[in-house]
């Protein structure tokens, strides 16, 4: 064996290693200090620049919410046992998550703490808590080792994220785990969405697995659809006076089903297009080749990030709609107001809800830092896909759900709304 090939060898374990690719360099995900929102507002805590105020209701929640520019009407109900505080959580007490483009927060009555989490732009999903406990100088924790065991996994690409899960669950919201579980991606059928949480707003004929719950595991093995259907008030369900609004909105519910889908897809591409240039160096030092040489294997470790993010990015794999969404808390008029807007006042955030989530189907987190991130080698071949799928002669092509006017629309758009940011 020649020197060459023994340290070629030697190389390979730090490499091709697979789980914990975000503990190594170039990412070292523990022994970074994130940037995120989240992290930026536990400085001024801990500072004294941002002052958080209590309520005997909320704690700290509505103050959280606005120093993270945060909506209420965000606002989605989960009672399903599938996170931190499972104890105090379930059909009677569900968990409330509020959410906007970067930042997730979870809140449960009487609860602990505040669950807090973030699409940082380079090291993807971070977690935090804040206890609810009154306090002259309230400080955010941060709780990522805590929160990887479930949050770092195949379920989010085997890089720190996030994840919507669809159970079916008994009376008390626990997971009913022999019926299985769905971790909703876009492909998802609307059939296996929302279980193990209250949705309001109507869908006509669609049915969905929210608003339900098996009251005997034992005899019965399947929800009641129909009663769950088409409801735009819960108080029959359950008591909603102590949340911030009586919604669990179904278009605030889809779109963070699409934007933690779309995060984990950025954190994954960001950390193999880092670990390819990383593996690349080393290589091309080794076989004493130029530092900048790409050879047909780094080629395609980008490109293979880069179809993955394109595809998210113009919902290749969106299951449509059948029939018209509406939701009930003016979380979508709020929501397509944010922009940016073009020339011809449209936006990225303008609603379909006909038979598919977006007018213009190219994702709103497009405009976002996780996306601004991407390393060089995979950001390249993006913009190239991109201008290539938008500016193509025909719609014959992997992309055919996309019209020419969806194409030519989402280009216009994007080039007069991001692409001068680049140049």
């Amino acid at each position: 064996m020649t020197i060459r090939s023994f340290i070629l060898l030697s190389l390979l374990p730090a490499v091709c290693c697979g789980q914990l690719d975000f503990e190594r360099e170039p990412i070292r995900y523990s022994d970074s200090e994130p940037t995120d929102r989240v992290h930026q507002l536990s400085e001024k805590l801990a500072d004294g620049t941002v002052i958080l105020e209590w309520d005997r209701q909320h704690g700290y929640l509505k103050s959280l919410l606005r120093e993270l520019e945060v909506p209420q009407s965000s606002q989605t109900l989960v009672f399903s046992k599938t996170s931190l505080q499972v104890s105090r959580i379930s059909p009677r007490r569900p968990r409330a998550i509020y959410f906007n483009d970067e930042v997730y927060v979870g809140w449960v009555q009487q609860g602990d703490v505040i669950e807090i989490s973030a699409a940082d732009p380079q090291l993807g999903g971070t977690f935090y808590s804040l206890s609810q406990e009154q306090s002259e100088s309230p400080l955010i924790k941060q709780e990522n080792a805590r929160c990887l065991q479930c949050h770092a996994s195949t379920h989010t690409r085997r890089t720190p994220g996030h994840m919507v899960r669809s159970v079916t669950s008994d009376a008390a919201g626990q997971p009913v785990y022999r019926l299985g579980t769905h971790v909703t991606e876009p492909r998802s059928p609307f059939s296996e969405r929302f279980g193990g949480w209250y949705v309001t707003g109507t869908h006509g004929s669609q049915r969905h697995m929210g608003n339900s719950w098996l009251t005997d595991p034992d005899t019965s093995e399947i929800l009641d659809t129909e009663a769950g259907a088409n409801l735009t008030d819960l108080s029959s369900m359950v008591n909603v006076s102590p949340y911030l609004t009586v919604h669990s909105d179904i278009v605030a519910l889809l779109v963070l089903q699409h934007q933690v889908h779309m995060h984990n897809v950025l954190t994954a591409a960001n950390h193999s297009g880092r670990l390819t240039a990383r593996d690349a160096l080393v290589m091309n030092r080794v076989l004493e080749r130029d530092e900048n040489y790409q050879s047909d294997s780094t080629l395609r470790r980008y490109e293979s990030a880069a179809g993955r993010v394109v595809e998210a990015l113009l919902f290749r794999h969106e299951s449509l709609l059948t029939d018209a969404i509406s939701g009930s808390s003016g979380f979508s008029e709020q929501f397509a107001l944010m922009g940016p807007f073009d020339r011809q006042k449209r936006s990225l955030r303008q609603f379909d809800l006909q038979q598919r989530l977006f007018k213009y189907p190219c994702s709103f987190l497009i405009y976002s830092d996780s996306f601004k991130a991407l390393p060089e080698g995979v950001m390249s071949i993006v913009r190239r896909r991109l201008s290539e799928v938008l500016t193509a002669e025909t719609t014959n092509d992997e992309f055919a759900h996309l019209s020419r006017s969806d194409r030519q629309a989402i280009n216009e758009i994007l080039n007069e709304t991001l692409w001068a940011d680049f140049e």
